[in-house]
């Protein structure tokens, strides 16, 4: 029996970073848009030939992008805001404006704003709808690929971010939720509708809207929303005597209290996610059952964790879809832009290690595997190789346990996650032993890699230089940092993290348990890729990691200079978790190597140590109810656990990144942290209204100017920003730093800025001492 196969989406970052490569060379002007174009079309096909070759049936098209598909999606609708068209720029300069702001000789202006896509580390653009706009189809770029595609001999089903997941995620001009008249919605769906007729004019067996939305909590008039837009959509699956199949594809969670509604619309399709929404979608499929012309969309295939399937767990799955309805296909759970593009040259890692990870070209197997195997009655199963196989790697233990971390977990009592005295008399005493100027200014941590920097680090991993003299090389670029930042008048200073790759690999190359890729990339944002470390054991710290480096940065100057870790939770939340135990486990084991670093840190006399959380928000459940049994309960006291023996005077900051704060300030109030800085300038500082209406005791710096553009802010934009600030918070604890760190910017845009920063800082201080 022949089973259908389905992916959700594709990488589009290329094997080895080459749209990344090609677009950034774009940026600096080393190559014109023609090349960068004719890249995009390369990889397009080589992703679409790669999954014709495995045998899949319904692969995607349109979830190829040169930044992001959300973006895309607001392009297609027309949502371009007027001060990007009055820019007169080409479709990919005011796509790239749109994503980065843009600062030249056509005008200045900065991006849209930039979150998290739901509880990955992707960042996808939030779409601003205003008076001004004019829904109306836009873009012919789905259908160009769709061509495209079809030239090379490729049937595909184009893919788009749905219309309901769409209106949910964009806001108005003031960064707030948009008001959801009539005229807007059935505008939406207008277009939606349009493009799915034209789909079925060209043949198209199939398009996927996906809809991820549906997974969250349902607000009053979400179901009506969702229903009143795809009572105008569906009709148009028919045209010129054509009809197009319509999947409506969810995943991060599960559709239970909307599946009725869903299988009373009569979608052709319904995906499913079976890995992180199974219990609740099993149990909804079990009591409303499925739809004669419905096909499921089984999610058995994970598109979030780099782990070979289970092929016995993912049958059972399919095996209890097919007792409600033998209309079963086997899909990813999700897209798999969120994984590496495959194993392929990862002779670093071990065969007998190696051979338990699946990337996105080992997963396109694995479906089909899991679709033949469907298809194969109860005795060819228990004879089929490639099952036994399967099953060989989930048989016995990967690793042996660590007793000496279990010893340490299980000693843990209450006052380890206990801070003494309390913050409000911390803060006084931090301020004395301090002596910082009201609004102190700062930075996130990192300071511009320049190719010189990356070039030393790759002959140092190459042998063609010395420790010794790498070593020398890093400390020169630590003074430097250090004058330039006392030259411009920073008040706390950093010491540039220059010998670090990444601010979580540099981590896990420094503790027991990890494993390492070489070319593992994942899209994050743009072009921006991170390689997230594996957790293959227990974790412990091998021997101090920070302490060298931020001692000898404190030798060099009078300031005061922060220390910069990276803490537990994020450390796992970007890193490849293990799935044998469970993340509050394996967070606790970094939380106690992350404790002996602060510890020894304060030894050596840093008076001021950071410990980024930027992903806490990240992992966050998507349902409310799940909020803390599920993930706050040990993800804020593990965190307490890392800083809760320092001594009073030792001032302890964290900071996070872009994402919803609003919802979780009590909780991020009670990390007992001395002072936060939020990634907050994208997000227009709604973050202040949080802050102020929950008394937020921890000291803040919402960050004042975007460092994920190449745009330089003005010290009159950046001042004004403070006083946006002021309005909210109590000025004796407010923080005056960039959104995040500058790593990714360049030395000609980091300077300016940050002078602009210290001088606006300055100005206010003076103002406000009148």
């Amino acid at each position: 029996m022949s089973v259908l196969t389905s992916v959700s989406g594709f990488p589009r970052i290329g094997q080895n970073r080459e749209l990344k490569k090609i677009i950034e060379g774009y940026w600096k002007g080393a190559n014109d848009i023609d090349a960068v174009r004719a890249t995009a079309k390369e990889l397009r096909a080589k992703h679409w030939k790669l999954q014709q070759d495995a045998g899949i049936d319904l692969i995607p098209s349109n979830d190829f992008s040169y930044y992001d598909q959300m973006l895309d999606t607001a392009i297609l609708l027309n949502v371009i805001p007027q001060r990007y068209q009055r820019l007169g720029l080409d479709e990919e300069g005011t796509l790239f404006a749109m994503a980065r702001g843009y600062q030249g000789e056509a005008g200045d202006v900065t991006a849209l704003p930039m979150k998290k896509w739901f509880t990955t580390n992707y960042h996808y653009l939030v779409p601003e709808v205003d008076a001004a706009t004019e829904i109306k189809l836009n873009s012919t770029k789905a259908f160009d690929e769709y061509a495209e595609a079809k030239a090379l001999g490729v049937d595909t089903k184009p893919v788009f971010i749905g219309p309901y997941t769409f209106l949910k995620l964009a806001r108005n001009s003031e960064a707030q939720e948009l008001e959801l008249d009539k005229g807007l919605v059935q505008a939406v769906a207008g277009v939606y509708a349009q493009v799915l007729a034209k789909f079925a004019a060209l043949g198209a067996a199939w398009a996927q809207f996906d809809e991820p939305y549906l997974v969250l909590d349902k607000e009053p008039g979400d179901v009506e929303l969702f229903k009143s837009l795809y009572a105008k959509i569906l009709p148009a699956r028919e045209s010129d005597g054509k009809r197009v199949k319509l999947l409506l594809n969810t995943y991060f969670g599960h559709i239970a209290d909307v599946y009725e509604t869903v299988n009373l619309l009569g979608f052709d399709g319904v995906g499913l996610d079976l890995n992180e929404g199974r219990e609740e979608n099993l149990a909804a499929v079990e009591r409303f059952g499925v739809g004669e012309a419905t096909t499921i969309f089984a999610g058995v295939v994970n598109g979030r964790n780099i782990w070979r399937n289970n092929y016995a767990v993912s049958l059972g799955l399919i095996d209890a879809l097919r007792q409600k309805t033998a209309n079963v296909a086997v899909a990813t759970a999700s897209s798999l832009l969120h994984v590496p593009f495959s194993t392929e040259g990862e002779t670093g890692i071990d065969a007998d290690k190696l051979k338990h990870f699946a990337f996105a070209v080992e997963k396109l197997g694995e479906l089909k595997e899991i679709a033949t195997l469907a298809g194969e009655d109860e005795a060819a199963l228990k004879s089929d190789a490639a099952l036994a196989a399967n099953q060989a790697l989930f048989d016995g233990t990967r690793t042996p346990a660590d007793p000496a971390v279990a010893k340490r977990i299980a000693d843990l009592t209450d006052a380890d996650f206990t801070r003494l005295p309390a913050r409000a008399e911390r803060q006084k005493l931090q301020r004395e032993a301090l002596g910082l100027p009201l609004l102190p200014t700062t930075t996130i941590g990192s300071f511009p890699q320049t190719r010189e920097i990356r070039a030393e680090r790759a002959k140092l991993r190459k042998g063609e230089i010395t420790k010794e003299a790498y070593d020398e090389f890093i400390k020169a670029q630590i003074d430097a940092c250090i004058r330039h930042q006392e030259e411009i008048g920073l008040d706390v200073l950093v010491h540039g993290e220059f010998e670090r790759n990444d601010m979580v690999e540099y981590f896990g190359q420094n503790l027991n348990g990890f494993l390492f890729t070489k070319n593992a990339w994942v899209q994050s944002y743009g072009t921006r890729c991170v390689k997230p470390p594996i957790v293959w054991g227990d974790v412990s710290r091998a021997k101090p990691i920070t302490v060298e480096w931020s001692a000898y940065a404190q030798s060099k100057t009078k300031h005061v200079m922060k220390g910069m870790l990276t803490g537990p939770v994020t450390i796992l939340n970007w890193s490849w978790p293990r799935e044998d135990i469970t993340h509050e486990q394996q967070t606790q084991q970094l939380a106690l190597a992350i404790r002996d670093e602060v510890l020894d840190l304060e030894a050596a006399g840093i008076k001021v140590i950071q410990i980024d959380e930027a992903a806490l928000r990240e992992k966050l459940p998507l349902r409310k109810s799940d909020w803390h049994v599920k993930y706050l309960d040990w993800a804020v006291p593990a965190f307490r656990l890392v800083h809760s023996a320092v001594k009073p005077t030792t001032q302890i900051h964290t900071h996070m990144c872009y994402s919803e704060f609003n919802d979780i300030i009590r909780d991020i109030d009670a990390m007992d942290a001395d002072v936060i800085s939020f990634e907050a300038s994208r997000g227009d500082l709604v973050v202040l209204d949080a802050i102020h209406d929950a008394h937020f005791e921890t000291e803040a710096g919402p960050g004042v100017y975007d460092i994920h553009s190449p745009r330089i802010p003005s010290e009159q934009e950046i001042e004004d920003r403070i006083y946006e600030i002021l309005k909210k918070m109590d000025v004796e604890k407010v923080w005056i730093n960039p959104d995040c760190g500058l790593k990714t910017r360049g030395d000609a845009e980091t300077w300016p800025s940050l002078e602009h920063l210290v001088a606006a800082a300055k100005a206010v201080r003076a103002k406000l001492a009148k």
